[in-house]
């Protein structure tokens, strides 16, 4: 755990972008970004391998040699792994050693971005031909068998994806394919595959099978893996790299020589077919001894004494390409040597092996030498007796060529063949071996004094790991080279101090880093050269006084570089020598010491070009030499040594290259022992702040001055601690702190505010050095600074430049997140040393920059404190609130609420203002506000009483607070918009500025409470329009708030601005929604604000905009809504108003008449297009839980198209998915409104129309009139049934009312919102006759619409016809018109219910007019049923003559009472072509009972989905009304079964399922004709008939039947208003039942055909007249029967 307070803020820094790193395998800028990181250097890597499986069934033991290939190369990488095979298969032989694994190590950095592949050959084990293997007899493998290993095939796979797999945790697995070709070729088999050239075949096994193989990359160390990973290690043998690793270890110990068989040339020896060769390789040492398990074919075996090669069949030139390691102790070889057998072995004689010569290779030479690597042609001897190579004779012949040890002359038992050669290759890896004949006799020049010249040249060519390798034994060598015994030079002094340098040259590069610690071993432990250090710095001083004599600077360079081995060196021997001499030649040896340091400084002052690089290495190397100085000269000495080095030379006009350096020197410096000492570092300090001011003055390598300024302020830090724990006072601390305060603070200031806006990677190191400096400042450093920058004349000016860069810098700092959000840890520490050092900054704002006295205040400057401090306080890494309880609590624990402790501050400064308050009147109530909405309680009590001191203020300066009041309104739309404040906000804001507004009872007293209280409710609908900001969930919320704002604004602050804002906001809402209707009048209420004049337009989206053009632009859009939501009668008045607009106001014709056009399409569109009547709900929420601005209130909603009570319902449960729904109707109870939960109820309504003069006109076309009775609409309806008194069981229709409630909302509908608040509730109950009249009425009125629609449309589908007709007069379930007979048509009832007795009358009349239309649609019937349906009309007929019957008296009487109009004619039959279908809204009934309005309302109200009846209210049983329920498909009641009745034909059970009537709510339309669904808007369209026009000339010569003219005439029968649907929109979905007559279920379901009816039409228009007839849609009836007649 990283603990803040025990580390300065910029080592926090570096912590945090190390863990950075770390945890997410990217780097992390400075300023905090992410940026891609830089792989570690990681120079060793190795590759784990294992093979899982060998898919080849061979028949013989295999072996398989695995190698890594470099193919641009053409050279193996590695030694070979071996993995053998028994002839039983892979799976048998894998045992617990893993001896299938390996780990191929020590690749480099080169070596994975090769080509390199993994190589695989496969050798058999066995016979010497392959079909002899499957000869095996018995007799056979008794006797002992001579086995060969023989090729077999070759594998290979590319390790590309391997190797630079960025996903190291898991395994790759490989599948290798094996191949074979020719035996000759199967040393470069592997090459032709990779060129994917020459011959060769796959060798057959199971598809996509072959060698199985996985593999995992490691790296590092191989000793960190085996830490890491000592499981992987168990057992697991390492395949060794040939060659060196790119980093050599100082412990490692390597001896090994790799022999590879390259390829060979033999005589055929008379013989037709070539020899089967095998070659036998054993080593020999000098004693001639066989040196037994030296060799190793490949690695995953143990040592052998002999190894035996793969044979080549009957091949002459034999190529093998087998590599053998030779591993060898290292006092064998010398004088020891290889030895190479050839054999034939033939195929005849089976267990024989014939020698027949042999060949051999000397190990080191006479001098020492290990045999050079390369390839070598050696001699073959012939020898076919094996006891003659015994004494090893053979040693004094030469070898090959150029052996000079052998003696080419000689002549011995052993004939050399002139013709045969073998070519074998060496490579030589050895930590104690050397091959250089150079390096040995540098190491042995006392036997050669007069090469030592010749020597140490060749050494400077040498190789570096040969002088790495002999590091120790060559410096000894060197140092009694360079000088003589008395300490003098020698010929050789300047030629050892070149190869001396050059060595240490080599321990820079990365592959021998780790053998620095060597040399520094070497040095102290072994190091005796005393004399040596004069003639090193006299060495030195050469090289600086003569850097420019020389032509090449790379020496000069390289000794440069070195100079911290070279001074080690020469302290190392001065050391040695005081001991010796106690002490002698000290002046001398420090006058000499000077005169280095003068040459050097000397040589750094030289401008020049070429020797730069020469300064750089000096500058690089030389803090290393102060730090070695200090142990043979004081500490402040060498410190004045380093001053007056980095004084040398001026910064100005100084190549970059060596700015870097000298900045490099003094952060390497100030790392050193020298800083850590009081004296000098004040020294030093005073030094490095003059270098680090200039180059933050001028933006030089801001990098390293960062890095500087970093160490500079951790040590400080430190150190300051140190003290502190250990209660001492270090003034030397003190001081050094307050020389950074007065030379680098301001400098740091500017240098952060130039570069915090812009894209640098140094901003968060320099940041952290700022945090840091201001970190160590107290009171006295903050004084000091006043002091300095006001200087003797108290000038207040460079005072204020540097407080507002200052405040400038802090507030980017607060606002930009210089730091990753992540970072908690460093930004609470720098927010808690921002608020320390805010303190001290404040103060000179109240001592300097407001004086009473002379009346001086600076506004810029304590408006730039308070916007600072407003921005520290709301930064978002200090609201607690986001933070988990633990994070917080140990927040609060460490520092406090940073927040609160900057609130009081802002409160102490804004108190001392006086007066001066009003100079921030209104500029800074909206930072202020901001202050305030902070959820923080304390904060908040703090701070809103700033608002009551700025009313006061501005009351007394002007006489009102209204910049106040208009800044504050403008500004809390803005933040709370920005998820600010909340709803305790709005609670703490009106109850404590009003108690402040009451307790000091100012003269504004009013006008002030008034102004808090219409804030505190602009502060809740904020609060409800920010809770919905987002989400399409939300969308109607959104605009239900929106629509609050809107009227706030304009009816309480009439603030234009705003209202003009969220009236877009309404109008995007609404086209999001495709609420085009409502999108148009939001939009007018914009246009409504304008005039048609020439002013300009205050509104920013139509800048330089007149009144007129803005007001014709709104016109446009707003018509095209309502296009769109074909709302055409609201665009109509628009358009006449543009018309008049461009006739006589801009006479632009041109436009006038397109406005003509569509002002004429909009009326065509009134006419012909279909518009669905749009279905209204009430809506209540109940429950606290709901948003204010809807909790516990109703609404009516409008329907979107075709929405019906269960989409609507889907639709409100999503807007609010935690509500639940109501099923019962009735208001609900205290319990629900004051719960805790949300409940919706939800129920259809029926509008009430207007009376308008197109309403109350019953001259107006239907078309035209429909519109009105369904828009512009604020009343509407809803029925529940009650009963009162005591149920009939036989006849319920005797005690059932109706609970009539009439709705008012607060605006019509359509209007800006799709819906609106209930503003009143009426009550009334209708009596049951008076319902049966308006239900009977409704049947009347829907048999003329079918009987007019038939006459129109006389093919058209007849089944919903014939069903409405069954359902009225056979309602054999609710009991037919003889309910009302038996409730009503009494004395009795006429006793009770005197008072409705009109009704009575009314009732009368209707069944009598209801009679009549019977008749007709019979007739009309019958004349359209085919002959299947001949028989139920039949039918229907015997019991229309059966219920006329049953009507008695009722059937012949004659109206008399007042409200009747005797013998008044019913209006004509339709003579048009239209037709009515009342398809779609309820407003009228359409239900296959006379009764059937009652049920369906009935059900839809109190026993549906939605509502459920009370238990206290008796309600006809479900099963006895005469229609299903609301959301059933609605089928005619059934016809009575009766035995002695003929079944129709095309009749089955079924009938009834399938046959609709064509009612709106949640009828089934399928009865209709089918082609109506394809029909054009035109022919779809149903409206109902237009009134009579009596002047209208008939057509028709013969005149229709009076009794049908009778018939058609309507009979108003409550004065001359008809009656009005009194049913809900979603309550009557069916059309109304006849009362009921019994309560036995119908039985006769099975009696009907299953005819699948037609689809659904698109739904109709209505009409609300009461009449459906006309006179030419009699005579069409009547045309229609003579034409029957006639046939």
């Amino acid at each position: 755990m990283v603990d803040p307070e025990g580390m300065s803020v910029v080592e926090l820094f570096h912590v945090h972008a190390a863990s950075s790193e770390n945890s997410q395998g990217v780097s992390v800028s400075a300023r905090g970004t992410i940026k891609k990181r830089e792989p570690k250097k990681i120079l060793t890597h190795h590759l784990y391998f294992c093979m899982r499986d060998f898919g080849h069934h061979i028949g013989e033991d295999t072996e398989t040699y695995f190698s890594l290939y470099d193919c641009k190369k053409q050279k193996y990488i590695s030694e070979r792994f071996l993995v053998k095979i028994s002839k039983e298969g892979f799976s048998n032989y894998v045992d617990k050693l893993h001896n299938n694994c390996t780990i191929f190590t020590d690749l480099g950095n080169d070596d994975l971005s090769k080509d390199i592949y993994l190589v695989a050959h496969v050798m058999r084990i066995g016979k010497m031909l392959y079909s002899e293997s499957s000869k095996k007899t018995e007799k056979n493998t008794l006797g002992s068998q001579q086995v060969y290993k023989r090729p077999h095939g070759v594998a290979i796979h590319d390790l590309k994806e391997v190797l630079l797999n960025k996903n190291d945790s898991e395994e790759k697995e490989l599948t290798l394919k094996v191949y074979q070709g020719e035996e000759k070729d199967f040393h470069q088999l592997h090459e032709s595959l990779i060129r994917q050239s020459g011959k060769y075949s796959a060798l057959s096994c199971q598809p996509n099978y072959g060698i199985i193989v996985s593999m995992k990359m490691y790296h590092g160390q191989l000793s960190q893996i085996k830490e890491d990973n000592p499981l992987l290690f168990k057992n697991v043998s390492l395949t060794n790299k040939l060659g060196f690793p790119d980093v050599i270890m100082p412990g490692d110990v390597r001896n090994d020589l790799y022999l590879t068989l390259e390829r060979g040339e033999f005589e055929r020896g008379g013989k037709s077919t070539g020899k089967n060769i095998e070659v036998t390789v054993l080593v020999l040492d000098s004693e001639k001894n066989l040196l037994k398990n030296c060799l190793w074919g490949a690695s995953g075996l143990d040592g052998t004494s002999e190894y035996n090669s793969m044979i080549i069949y009957h091949h002459n030139s034999p190529a093998w390409a087998e590599n053998v390691r030779l591993t060898l102790p290292i006092d064998k070889f010398a004088g020891a040597h290889v030895r190479l057998e050839f054999r034939h072995c033939s195929t005849r004689e089976k267990n024989d092996k014939k020698l027949f010569g042999f060949s051999f290779i000397r190990l080191m030479d006479k001098d020492g030498a290990a045999v050079p690597d390369g390839l070598h042609e050696l001699y073959i001897y012939k020898c076919e007796d094996h006891q003659k190579l015994d004494n090893c004779g053979y040693l004094s012949l030469p070898a090959y060529q150029k052996d000079y040890e052998g003696n080419h002359e000689a002549i011995g038992a052993f004939s050399k063949s002139h013709k045969e050669i073998v070519c074998v290759r060496t490579l030589l890896c050895s930590t104690k071996l050397t091959q250089n004949v150079d390096l040995l006799s540098l190491l042995r020049w006392k036997s050669h004094p007069e090469r030592i010249q010749d020597s140490l040249q060749r050494v400077l060519r040498l190789g570096d790991e040969e002088l790495v390798k002999f590091l120790q034994d060559v410096l000894d060598a060197l140092f009694a080279l360079f000088s003589t015994e008395d300490g003098n030079s020698t010929d050789y002094s300047g030629l050892v101090f070149h190869v001396l340098v050059s060595i240490f040259s080599l321990l820079d590069e990365s592959k021998f880093q780790f053998f620095k610690p060597v040399l520094d071993a070497y040095i102290k432990d072994h190091f005796s050269a005393a004399l040596v250090y004069k003639g090193l710095l006299t060495s030195v001083q050469h090289c600086a006084d003569h850097v420019q004599a020389f032509d090449k600077q790379e020496p000069i360079q390289k000794c440069f570089k070195s100079l911290e081995y070279i001074f080690k060196l020469i302290i190392q021997s001065r050391l040695l020598f005081s001991r010796a001499t106690c002490g002698q030649y000290e002046d001398s040896f420090r006058r000499d010491l000077y005169n280095v340091f003068s040459s050097l400084n000397k040589m750094l002052s030289i401008s020049s070009s070429i020797i730069t690089p020469t300064q750089v290495a000096l500058l690089h190397s030389i803090s290393a030499v102060y730090e070695q100085l200090v142990d043979v000269l004081p500490v402040i000495e060498v410190t004045k040594l380093a001053s007056s080095m980095l004084d040398s030379f001026f910064p100005k006009d100084v190549p970059l290259a060596l700015i870097q350096a000298k900045l490099i020197a003094i952060k390497n410096i100030v790392s050193t022992k020298l800083f850590q000492d009081d004296e000098s570092r004040n020294i030093l300090l005073t030094n490095a702040c003059r270098h680090l001011c200039y180059y933050f003055t001028y933006r030089i390598e801001l990098t390293l001055c960062t890095d500087i300024l970093g160490e500079i302020l951790s040590f400080l830090f430190k150190q300051r601690q140190l003290c502190e724990k250990q209660e001492k006072v270090n003034n030397c601390i003190h001081h050094d702190i307050d020389t950074l305060n007065i030379s680098i603070f301001q400098v740091l200031i500017d240098t952060v505010l130039d570069i915090i806006g812009k894209d640098t990677k140094i901003i968060g190191c320099l940041v952290a050095c700022l945090i840091g400096l201001l970190q160590l400042l107290d009171e006295y450093h903050y004084k000091r600074l006043w002091e300095t920058l006001m200087g003797p004349n108290q000038d207040r000016k460079p005072l204020k430049d540097f407080l507002m860069r200052a405040f400038l810098v802090f507030r980017e700092l607060v606002k930009q997140e210089v730091y990753a959000p992540d970072w908690l840890v460093i930004k609470m520490v720098a927010n808690n040393v921002m608020l320390k050092g805010l303190q001290e900054l404040a103060q000179p704002l109240a001592f300097k920059f407001l004086d009473y006295r002379s009346s001086y205040f600076d506004k810029e400057l304590w408006t730039s404190y308070f916007n600072l401090a407003v921005d520290y306080l709301t930064q978002q890494s200090l609201q607690l609130e986001q933070f988990s309880e633990v994070k917080r609590e140990k927040i609060i624990e460490r520092y406090g609420d940073m927040r609160v402790l900057m609130g009081f501050q802002i409160l102490s400064m804004w108190s001392q203002l006086g007066e001066n308050k009003l100079h921030f009147i209104p500029s800074m109530v909206g930072p202020f506000l901001e202050v305030t909405l902070v959820p923080e309680l304390e904060l908040r009590k703090a701070t809103l009483h700033i608002f009551f001191d700025m009313m006061e203020c501005e009351q007394k300066a002007r006489g009102n607070f209204r910049q106040v009041e208009s800044e504050l309104i403008d500004k809390l739309d803005i933040l709370i918009s920005e998820n600010k404040g909340d709803d305790e906000y709005r609670r703490l804001f009106n109850t404590m500025l009003l108690d402040r507004v009451q307790a000091e009872d100012p003269a504004w007293k009013d006008s002030g409470a008034a102004f808090i209280s219409s804030v505190t409710r602009l502060l809740e609908r904020l609060l409800d329009y920010r809770s919905v900001i987002q989400g399409d969930e939300n969308r109607d919320k959104r605009m239900s708030c929106t629509f609050n704002l809107l009227n706030f604004y304009k009816n309480e602050f009439n603030r234009k601005e705003m209202y003009l804002r969220y009236i877009y906001k309404l109008h995007d809402l609404h086209m999001s929604a495709e609420n085009f209707t409502e999108a148009g009048f939001t939009m007018k209420l914009y246009a409504d604000q304008l005039s048609w004049n020439n002013n300009k337009v205050s509104d920013p989206t139509f800048a330089d905009y007149t009144e007129c053009q803005v007001k014709e632009k709104l016109y446009h859009k707003i018509i095209n809504h309502f296009d769109k939501g074909k709302c055409w009668e609201k665009g109509i008045p628009l358009l006449k108003e543009l018309a008049v607009l461009y006739e006589s106001q801009l006479f632009n014709y041109r436009d006038l008449s397109s406005i003509l056009k569509l002002q004429a399409g909009f009326y065509d569109n009134i006419l012909q297009q279909l518009r669905p009547e749009p279905e209204y709900f009430r809506v209540g929420f109940y429950g606290l839980s709901f948003p204010l601005f809807v909790r516990n209130k109703q609404f009516v909603y409008r329907g979107l198209e075709y929405e019906r009570i269960g989409a609507f319902t889907q639709r409100l449960q999503t807007e609010f998915p935690s509500a639940q729904i109501l099923m019962k109707n009735t208001p609900p109870d205290d319990t629900i409104i004051n719960s805790d939960g949300q409940f919706i109820q939800i129920s259809n309504v029926k509008p009430i129309p207007e009376p308008t003069p197109i309403v109350l006109n019953t001259d107006v076309p239907e078309k035209i009139s429909r519109f009105y009775h369904y828009n512009d609409v604020r009343r509407f309806q809803f029925d529940r049934p009650v009963h009162k008194g005591i149920v009939d069981k036989e006849n319920e229709i005797k005690t059932l009312w109706i609970e009539r409630t009439i709705l008012e909302i607060e605006n019509s509908l359509p209007g800006i919102l799709p819906w609106f608040e209930v503003i009143s509730r009426t009550t009334e109950e209708v009596p049951p006759v008076k319902y049966a009249c308006e239900t009977m009425q409704a049947v009347e009125k829907e048999l003329r619409q079918l009987i007019a629609m038939y006459s129109q449309e006389p093919k058209r589908n007849l089944n919903p016809f014939t069903m409405r007709l069954q359902g009225i007069i056979d309602a054999n379930v609710q009991g037919g018109i003889s309910k009302y007979q038996q409730a009503f048509f009494t004395q009795e009832f006429a006793k009770l219910c005197p008072e409705h007795m009109q009704y009575v009358y009314t009732l009368k009349n209707l069944i009598f007019d209801a009679i009549q239309v019977l008749e007709c649609g019979l007739l009309l019937h019958g004349t359209l049923a085919s002959a299947g349906v001949k028989p139920l009309h039949q039918r229907l007929i015997e019991r229309f003559e059966q219920l006329k019957e049953s009507l008695g008296s009722l059937n012949k009487m004659k109206r008399q009472q007042p409200d009747s109009i005797v013998n008044s004619p019913l209006p004509p039959l339709p003579i048009d072509k239209r037709y009515v279908v009342d398809n779609h809204s309820n407003r009228s009934s359409n239900s296959s009972g006379n009764y059937g309005q009652y049920s369906d309302t009935l059900l839809d109200l109190e026993d549906n989905i939605y509502t459920k009846p009370m238990e206290i209210e008796k309600l006809p049983n479900r099963e006895n009304l005469s229609l299903p329920m609301n959301n059933i498909s609605v089928n005619a009641p059934p016809i009575p079964q009766r035995d002695s009745r003929p079944r129709s034909q095309g009749f089955n059970a079924n009938y009834i399922e399938t046959v609709k009537t064509p009612t709106r709510g949640s009828a089934d339309y399928s009865s209709l004709p089918s082609n109506l669904k394809s029909r054009d808007p035109e022919s779809c369209d149903i409206p109902l008939p237009p009134k009579p026009t009596h002047s209208r000339e008939r057509s028709l010569t013969k005149p229709p039947s009076p009794r049908l003219l009778r018939h058609s005439m309507g009979t108003p029968t409550d004065g001359n208003v008809p009656l009005r649907n009194s049913w809900p929109d979603g309550a009557a979905d069916e059309a109304p039942p006849l009362p009921p007559r019994s309560h036995t279920p119908d039985k006769r379901i099975n009696s009907f055909p299953t005819d699948t009816p037609p689809n659904i039409p698109k739904r109709g228009q209505k009409k609300s007249t009461s009449s459906a007839f006309s006179i030419d849609s009699m005579k069409r009836i009547t045309m229609t029967l003579e034409i029957l007649e006639s046939v």
